[in-house]
């Protein structure tokens, strides 16, 4: 397997045989919870960054050996999204494991944005290329990671 295959599929879990996102978008759950803890937002928004742009290289190289313009392989777009989505709710995260719902709401509300593509999600999602296959996540992640930020606020308020 080439290296921007392993990449794009992150690491296998987008070779699932039945809904490649979801299981793309959970392998993408320790690596947010790791960055979360340990570093906090800056961790999460330079990795998404890094996974971005390494993202669209490895899909790039996924879409010219394939007949589809967004293979459902390719799930690097949900990890960026993923991690795009808690970086809102860092403050919630860092050093802490007590509010563990978050990660769940927040996957839960990342897969809704991701499969309902509203808007611009919709929008990116027609480019049919590498841009377009990561960016409708990056603004999954965005919508997501705005309400998860709405809901963490009210929760948390005193």
């Amino acid at each position: 397997m080439k290296f921007s295959n392993i990449i794009a599929t992150w690491f296998g879990s987008g070779l699932a045989a039945k809904a490649p996102g979801t299981f793309g978008s959970t392998g993408t759950i320790p690596l947010a919870i790791l960055l979360a803890y340990f570093s906090g937002i800056y961790g999460l928004v330079a990795a998404a960054a890094l996974l971005f742009f390494v993202g669209v290289w490895a899909t790039n190289e996924v879409i010219k050996d394939s007949d589809e313009k967004d293979p459902s392989e390719v799930v690097i777009d949900e990890t960026v999204g993923v991690l795009t989505t808690f970086s809102f709710v860092t403050p919630y995260l860092n050093h802490t494991m007590h509010n563990w719902w978050i990660y769940l709401a927040g996957f839960v509300l990342f897969r809704f944005f991701d499969i309902v593509k509203f808007g611009p999600v919709k929008y990116f999602d027609k480019m049919k290329n590498a841009w377009g296959v990561m960016l409708d996540d990056v603004i999954a992640g965005l919508l997501a990671g705005g309400v998860l930020y709405c809901i963490c606020y009210y929760v948390f308020m005193q």
